[in-house]
């Protein structure tokens, strides 16, 4: 299966669909109980499905998903992944970013990423000092693209006035029920400003077969997929819009990859965002700052 890429008019391209490592090894610490090759021989099987874009960040399990994407990766020909990492809250200092990514590309064993994104908001760190940061590492040729996470719009500006590479992409939490990007102008500001919005927790609690409310169960029997599958297929369908989600086994990755290869009637996309019950306005888990 090839996963289809989205191209922005400025001309970054990322996969529409990546795979996730949040939880791969640990949650915030890592898990003593795991050695990672269970979910490394994920990932792999994933790659070997035809993905290629994997989201992680030094957060996850203390660096061990990192050395988990490492060891998956192991083998494959670089410049056919899109690999995404991301420098925690704590370390947005000016040489603390430096020495973070460091320690990310030697856990990953590359020697750049295609994109770097600012974790988490922390206003005890001058943005401008974070952004200079990230502008050193994309002169270095260590990533390639820069980026921000969970960034309401007057952020994001900021971000982009002191930039001196493109802001390509700001990650946040956006799907079906949580529609804060939305609400809050930041989905029409990245398609005006030709930004890309990752959207991370694509399938919310409720979304999924046994717990999907009756609207999404009914346009996905009409279509003979699953109500995850219709969740995935609007999130893909919202311009500059691409997802990443955590996939534990080949059946998983299966069913994601059959949620791209239709498109819904604009009809029904408009039905799913009028009308799909308990929308929430801000984020519970991470609201944008």
């Amino acid at each position: 299966m090839t996963i289809p890429v989205r191209q922005l008019k400025n001309g970054f391209a990322m996969p529409l669909l990546g795979m996730g490592s949040w939880m791969l090894g640990g949650g915030a610490e890592r898990d003593p109980a795991s050695d990672g090759e269970k979910e490394a021989a994920a990932l792999r099987s994933g790659l070997e499905l035809g993905f290629r874009h994997i989201d992680t960040a030094e957060m996850y399990a203390g660096g061990f998903s990192e050395e988990i994407v490492g060891r998956a990766i192991r083998g494959w020909k670089r410049s056919d992944l899109f690999l995404t990492s991301k420098v925690w809250k704590t370390h947005l200092a000016y040489d603390e970013v430096l020495r973070a990514c460091e320690r990310s590309l030697r856990r990953l064993g590359t020697d750049y990423l295609d994109l770097y994104l600012i974790h988490q908001v922390d206003d005890a760190y001058p943005l401008e000092e974070t952004i200079r940061a990230l502008d050193r590492l994309a002169d270095e040729k260590l990533v390639r693209h820069i980026g921000v996470s969970n960034f309401a719009v007057a952020r994001l500006e900021r971000a982009r006035a002191c930039a001196g590479h493109p802001i390509a992409a700001n990650q946040v939490h956006y799907n079906l029920a949580v529609r804060e990007a939305e609400l809050s102008g930041l989905t029409d500001y990245c398609v005006e400003h030709d930004i890309m919005l990752i959207a991370w927790r694509p399938l919310q609690k409720g979304m999924l077969d046994a717990e999907a409310p009756e609207l999404l169960r009914e346009i996905a029997r009409r279509h003979g997929r699953t109500p995850a599958q219709i969740a995935l297929a609007w999130l893909a369908a919202q311009p500059n819009t691409v997802t990443i989600s955590t996939m534990r086994d080949r059946r998983h990755q299966l069913l994601n990859c059959e949620a791209l290869e239709f498109t819904l009637p604009a009809e029904e996309l408009q039905r799913l965002s009028r009308e799909f019950p308990g929308q929430e306005a801000v984020s519970g888990a991470v609201p944008l700052r």
